[in-house]
């Protein structure tokens, strides 16, 4: 049966896909990619050939979905990736998948990499009870999120680019309060990779004096 496949892809060390994540692009005759190129990339390394690559990415996805389900209903499964991680965790997918289900169309979803995952497990702070919010508002709505947020009382995780991470951590002192506990993970999974716990002054300092490269997670206490 024709199917959409959204097919989780390594964070950071090729080694992470699963078994069955190969399988799945090795069988598939067409896979949506938010970066052919990077895609290209992840399948050559994997001797993978022959596939039809189609750019599926946030700013065309408002306009591919139908297309989409078209291809599907004429007898092709599909395969969702992005450039790393799960599809539609801070990456387009959402509205696909949406668009699938309002067409009745089978959706399989695979078990996979999501960097959000380790870095909570990885910070040492209460991981029985989260909440995820990827990226906050850069501007407009951002000071009234971080006021709500400075109320919840569940562990929180962020996702944010090594070029904000400074600002951000410095809202969060402000907003949450010097004495909130945090962990930095960045590079998961790659050579380089960093974990890096503590309270905010504590990460505000360390990362100041220092160039920060890479994707990042930041993980806080939540409100005690």
């Amino acid at each position: 049966m024709s199917k959409l496949i959204i097919v989780p892809t390594p964070i950071g060390n090729l080694q992470d896909i699963t078994l069955r994540a190969l399988d799945v692009l090795k069988n598939v005759n067409i896979i949506l990619a938010e970066d052919t190129r990077k895609t290209s990339i992840l399948l050559r390394h994997f001797d993978i050939s022959g596939k039809k690559l189609i750019s599926h990415h946030k700013f065309n996805e408002h306009k591919t979905g139908n297309n989409i389900v078209d291809i599907i209903k004429s007898g092709e499964t599909v395969a969702l990736v992005s450039d790393a991680g799960t599809p539609a965790i801070s990456d387009p997918g959402y509205l696909l998948v949406k668009t699938c289900v309002d067409n009745d169309i089978e959706i399989e979803t695979l078990p996979g990499a999501t960097a959000f995952v380790p870095a909570l497990v990885n910070s040492g702070l209460p991981n029985d009870r989260f909440i995820f919010e990827g990226f906050l508002p850069q501007k407009k709505g951002r000071q009234t999120k971080l006021k709500l947020l400075a109320e919840e009382n569940r562990t929180m995780i962020f996702y944010e680019s090594p070029y904000r991470l400074v600002k951000t951590l410095k809202q969060f002192a402000e907003y949450f309060g010097e004495e909130r506990k945090a962990s930095v993970s960045r590079e998961l999974s790659k050579m380089f990779e960093e974990n890096v716990r503590g309270n905010l002054p504590y990460l505000i300092e360390y990362f100041e004096a220092k160039t920060v490269k890479g994707e990042i997670v930041i993980v806080v206490e939540g409100k005690k």
